[in-house]
């Protein structure tokens, strides 16, 4: 039987309808491992990209050379860009900014993997560590109001490089939804003096029939009203709103629990498309952040196609139950 859920972290609902598993679109599928000799992202081909913004390097390497192991460089193929005049105008009736702000590839890893399964806790490491790098800088900015980080791997999901690397779009401006969902968060910490998150992860550690893996300082989890099929969402347990914080040794502890999932991840849907997003909050200048959030990261796999219905009302199908999916996730397969 399906079921409406309603997501409390969003504000919208989603329709869990196990039937629509067995329509003919659901599918998982496998990826070849890709020639290298011409990837713009693998290193010795440094002279392929723009010049390094910045890179974790190994002591006496230099720019733009081989001895790193993340590096940034500026989008070859901008959406917004950085010497763009930082200037609102209008046009009629219409407000139209210029097409100032940032946009970054951040470069995972040297290595040519098409598999985070197959990253070390060390190549997880680094890449976060350039992350917090590259969203403290920005945030110097006072331009720059929203940051948002995301990666697309595979074709279903956007990606057009099979290199692992990650995204990085700074706005003038925060996206009228993300400030209906800070500012929702804030009215609910104001009206009720809890954190919305803190509630939610408290319930699911009591119902724990969505948990994944938990750690000291993290929990990740299949939501329970989950737009995608084994979506998974990682939350810190009370310990930060800003990925800026976070400590080396929290890093290091996120390190182990990604490079757990997903093997875990792979184990059950092959190498598979997705889509990451890692939570950088608004300036505090627009909200405050830590009555309002914690730190998250959601990965959404792309292994089961939307069509007109999810588009037209915003309102996702999501063909496989996050409990089941959860439970898939731990390695428990008896009564499936």
């Amino acid at each position: 039987m399906s079921e409406i859920r309603y997501n409390r972290l969003e504000d919208n609902y989603v329709i869990i309808a196990p039937e629509r598993l067995h329509r003919p679109d659901y599918m998982s599928w496998s990826k070849e491992e890709q020639s290298v000799t011409s990837c713009p992202f693998c290193e010795g081909n440094e002279e392929m990209t723009p010049s390094e913004i910045y890179a974790i390097r190994e002591n006496g390497s230099f720019a733009d050379e081989k001895g790193w192991s993340a590096r940034v460089v500026p989008n070859l193929y901008k959406a917004v860009q950085i010497e763009a005049p930082y200037l609102l105008k209008s046009i009629g009736a219409n407000k139209v900014w210029e097409g100032f702000g940032a946009h970054e590839i951040i470069i995972d890893t040297p290595e040519h993997l098409n598999s985070l399964s197959k990253w070390s806790q060390k190549t997880f490491f680094h890449w976060f560590k350039t992350i917090q790098a590259r969203t403290q800088d920005l945030k110097k900015d006072e331009r720059i109001a929203y940051i948002s980080v995301f990666k697309n791997h595979g074709p279903s999901a956007g990606a057009t490089q099979p290199h692992p690397h990650t995204q990085l779009i700074g706005l003038p401006m925060v996206p009228r939804e993300i400030v209906r969902k800070y500012e929702r968060m804030y009215s609910y910490y104001m009206n009720s003096g809890n954190i919305l998150m803190d509630e939610i992860l408290e319930e699911e550690k009591r119902d724990k029939k969505r948990i994944v893996i938990k750690t000291e300082s993290f929990i990740a989890f299949c939501p329970f009203a989950s737009e995608y099929p084994f979506e998974v969402m990682i939350a810190s347990d009370k310990i930060s709103s800003e990925l800026e914080t976070i400590r080396d040794t929290q890093i290091k502890e996120l390190s182990a629990l990604l490079q757990e999932l997903f093997i875990k991840m792979e184990r059950e849907l092959g190498n598979f498309d997705f889509n990451m997003s890692i939570c950088v909050a608004p300036m505090k200048k627009h909200f405050d952040v830590d009555v309002t959030c914690r730190f998250t990261i959601r990965i959404m796999p792309r292994i089961y196609r939307h069509g007109g219905f999810e588009l037209s009302t915003s309102t996702m199908i999501n063909p496989i139950e996050p409990e089941k999916s959860a439970k898939l996730l731990r390695g428990v397969y008896d009564e499936y």
